[in-house]
Parts: C-alpha cells; sequence; structure tokens
C-alpha cells in the first residue's frame, strides 16, 4: 500500500489466504459491518476493530509498507496466517471503503514501532564474511562432508540402479502386484543415502500403476527417466558444469544462489501452493520488466501453516535476485526488496502456443527430468476438446491442450468467463502432460486473475 492511494485488488488480497476455508471466511468479513475504530496511517498501515461472537472486539492491523511484504497481527486466537480477520481488513480496503487517516491506536502503534525498530535492526547487520575470523564453518570439514554425503548418493544411485533392472527383468506387472509397498521401501533407502530428490521420484512411481490405462508405458519411461539421473549422478564428473548442476539439484543437493544479483521491477506472475504431511511449498513466478528474465522463488512453511513470503499476483516488486546454479537457472532467492509491491499494469509479452512447445523441448535439451517451463501465451481462447479442454490459439492454427489437473479445477472456469469467446493472456506451466494455466489477462484494460 501506497500515500499514492493505489489499492490492492480483492483477488491479490485474497490470494494471501492459507486456505479456502479462511478465503471464504474472510470474504464474509470484507463490509463495514463488523468494523469499527478503522484508519489508516501515512507510512502505509491499517486497522480496526471486528466484532466476533464474544463481547470483546478482535484487535486487527496489517502493515503494507515494509518491502518484505505483508504482516499482520490479530488478537483472535487463529494460528492461520493471515487470519480470516486481517484478510477482512484488507478486502474492506480494497474495496474503497473510506478508512480515516489517523495515528494508530496504542495497541496497534505500539506493534507497528517495534516491528519497524527491529526491521532496522535486522537491515543493519550485513552478513559476516567466510572465514574463521568470522565464525563461519571450517572449509575442509565442510569439504569432507560433502565429499561422505556424494559417497552415501553414489551409494544409493547403485543400488537403485539394481532395483529398477530387476523390475525390468522380471516385468512391469510385478509393479501392479506388489502394490506402493515396493516403492515406498526404496525410496526410503534414498532417504538413508540423503538424495531426497531421488527418494521423492521413486515415490512418485509408485502412483503410476493406478493411474489408469496405459500406465505401464508411463511407468517405462519414468523408469527411464530415473535410470538416466542416477547414470548422471555415477558420471556426472564428464557432465558439462551446467548440466552437471541440474543432477546435484535433482538429486536433492540444491547449493546456495550464486548467480550475480539482478535488480529489476519484478511482476508477479503467478502464486500457488502445494502441501503433504510435513511441508507447504509455494511457488511464485515473477518476469522481470527489465531484464525480460523469468524467475521463481521458493518458500516453504510447517504442514498446516502457510509460508510468510506473500507476493499476490498483478503486483511489481522493486528488489535483486540471485539465480541458484542449474541449467536453466530460473530458480532463484530473493536478495534485498528496495520498496513495497506495489500494483502495475504492464504485462508480460507472449507467445503463440507452437512456441511454448518449442520452448519446452529446447529446455529439455539442458534439462531431460524437466516437467514444464514458465510460458506466456497470447491472444488464446479457451476451448472445449472432447471431455477436457484446450487453449487455442486466436486464428486457429495450433492449441495447447491443458493438464488433467487444471480441466478440473476452479480457476478453469474463471478463465472461461474472463475469456467469454475472446482471446486471452494467459501464464501457465507448459509441459509433456498439457499446459496449467495459472494467471489470465483480458483484452484490452484489466487487471490480472490469478485461476490458482
Amino acid at each position: 500500500m501506497s500515500e499514492q492511494g493505489v489499492r490492492w485488488t480483492a483477488d491479490q488480497v485474497l490470494a494471501l489466504a492459507p486456505d479456502d476455508a479462511s478465503r471464504k471466511a474472510g470474504s464474509k468479513l470484507g463490509s463495514a459491518g463488523p468494523w469499527s475504530r478503522t484508519g489508516r496511517s501515512r507510512e502505509g498501515a491499517v486497522w480496526g476493530l471486528c466484532q466476533g461472537s464474544g463481547t470483546t472486539p478482535y484487535r486487527t492491523v496489517v502493515d503494507l509498507a515494509d518491502p518484505s511484504g505483508p504482516a499482520y497481527r490479530c488478537s483472535c486466537p487463529s494460528r492461520k496466517f493471515p487470519c480470516k480477520h486481517a484478510l477482512g481488513l484488507l478486502l474492506l480496503w480494497s474495496g474503497g471503503e473510506p478508512l480515516p487517516r489517523a495515528e494508530p491506536p496504542e495497541w496497534a502503534g505500539q506493534w507497528l514501532t517495534e516491528r519497524r525498530e527491529r526491521l532496522g535492526r535486522e537491515k543493519k547487520e550485513e552478513p559476516v564474511a567466510d572465514g574463521p575470523a568470522g565464525g563461519a564453518a571450517d572449509p575442509e570439514a565442510a569439504r569432507r562432508r560433502a565429499e561422505r554425503r556424494a559417497e552415501r548418493i553414489g551409494a544409493g544411485a547403485t543400488e537403485l540402479e539394481q532395483r529398477l533392472a530387476d523390475l525390468l527383468r522380471t516385468g512391469l506387472a510385478l509393479a501392479e502386484q506388489a502394490g506402493y509397498e515396493l516403492w515406498e521401501e526404496t525410496a526410503a533407502r534414498m532417504v538413508d543415502a540423503q538424495a531426497p530428490g531421488l527418494a521423492a521420484r521413486v515415490r512418485e512411481l509408485g502412483a503410476v500403476p493406478g493411474s489408469g490405462p496405459g500406465w505401464p508405458a508411463r511407468l517405462l519411461e519414468e523408469c527411464a527417466l530415473l535410470h538416466l539421473l542416477d547414470r548422471g549422478w555415477l558420471r556426472r564428473a564428464e557432465l558439462p558444469d551446467g548440466l552437471a548442476a541440474t543432477v546435484r539439484s535433482r538429486v536433492g543437493l540444491t547449493g546456495t544462489a550464486d548467480g550475480p544479483p539482478v535488480r529489476d521491477n519484478w511482476l508477479v506472475l503467478a502464486q500457488y501452493d502445494t502441501a503433504d504431511a510435513k511441508l507447504t511449498t509455494r511457488r511464485i513466478w515473477l518476469h522481470g520488466t527489465g531484464s525480460g528474465r523469468t524467475a521463481l522463488l521458493l518458500s516453504y512453511g510447517a504442514a498446516g501453516r502457510a509460508p510468510e513470503l506473500a507476493l499476490p499476483v498483478g503486483l511489481a516488486l522493486d528488489a535483486e535476485l540471485s539465480a541458484y546454479p542449474d541449467a536453466g537457472r530460473q530458480r532463484a532467492a530473493l536478495v534485498k526488496r528496495h520498496a513495497p509491491p506495489e500494483p502495475t499494469p504492464v504485462r508480460p509479452p507472449g507467445v503463440t502456443t507452437v512456441e511454448a512447445a518449442a520452448r519446452y523441448g529446447d529446455a529439455l535439451r539442458d534439462d531431460p527430468w524437466l516437467e514444464s517451463v514458465p510460458v506466456t501465451l497470447d491472444d488464446v481462447v479457451p476451448t472445449p476438446d472432447g471431455d477436457s479442454w484446450q487453449l487455442a490459439d486466436a486464428d486457429g492454427a495450433a492449441a495447447l491442450p491443458l493438464t488433467r489437473s487444471a480441466a478440473s479445477r476452479p480457476g478453469l472456469w474463471r478463465l472461461v468467463a474472463l475469456s467469454g469467446g475472446a482471446p486471452v493472456k494467459v501464464f501457465g506451466e507448459c509441459g509433456h502432460r498439457g499446459f496449467t494455466p495459472l494467471t489470465a489477462w483480458p483484452t484490452g484494460a484489466g487487471e490480472a486473475v490469478a485461476l490458482c
């Protein structure tokens, strides 16, 4: 938020919600009815009292002025972050409700002051250079640990090669008869070998036999890719540097972001979460309006809690990013933020469906295990395709099928409604299973619409 009066849209606010239940509950609190003593500060904070079922209203304050993203404080007992009251307050503000400018009340002002003082102290604390004087870890000890882990991963990859060979020798039917336990036990062995990337791919194999008609061919394809990754690790010294870095990343050795920092005005293309029993992973796609680069930020939260980093679609962030060492160098770390994220009318440049498919094919040369690439499609129309859907070029020259998961999501109907049969610009992920739309823009003027 800024004193220039630029407000977020309701979609941008709701993109902060940790789950669908919070999104629905927050939407119900986005009107003036339950709120009292609301206000906003010149520095970029909003606050208010929200009447709940009890006699004492909940005290809610949101700080949007910090470049690190929104911060929330509420007196309610919810463990969700942000809670429904924070979402409701932001919806109240984003809907144009005239919140009076004022000095924050004591309960809000104290939290804002303490927070900004703490952020100021953290900003002054520069990372200490590596070396004994700075208390950094012994480089020789770190090298020995890395060698020991590489040996364990090598032993795990060799064992996995033998298990794949046994499977092919006895026949793929064994995989269906043995069930998921066969793969879970193998995955556990890869965890013991400190190769989480191999373990994850092995677990994915366990779901293939139950994936419907044609599963033997899909299982064989996935086994071949896993074999290729195994051989890549065992012969990584013979690979080009970029491909060797990709292999290390795929087996689970991510390394650190070592690319030179790139400062740009980064447009937030998409944000979505995936979760398992232990971890919530947030993926945020960014487009550098000056550099033309596309970057992926990953953020994590414990099971049941949303990651702290939140950058709703349609905002632009003046920041510096540093790339991680893999062939594509798309994953990046957020190094420094120079200003709070702001809404922007800028849209990313797009390509045709044929160019999108070619872009994925080109990327596979550097990373054969790549599931998809980020792509913006220009002037496409969502159209039915038998039991599924596709995105067709407006001139009808070609089309991309949607992935099965995308065709079953509510976001598809938002896309269809936004299009109304007219061409739209769509950002998403294009891979061997099809295209997954994540964000869309209508033809002409209009805000970005999140589809995930």
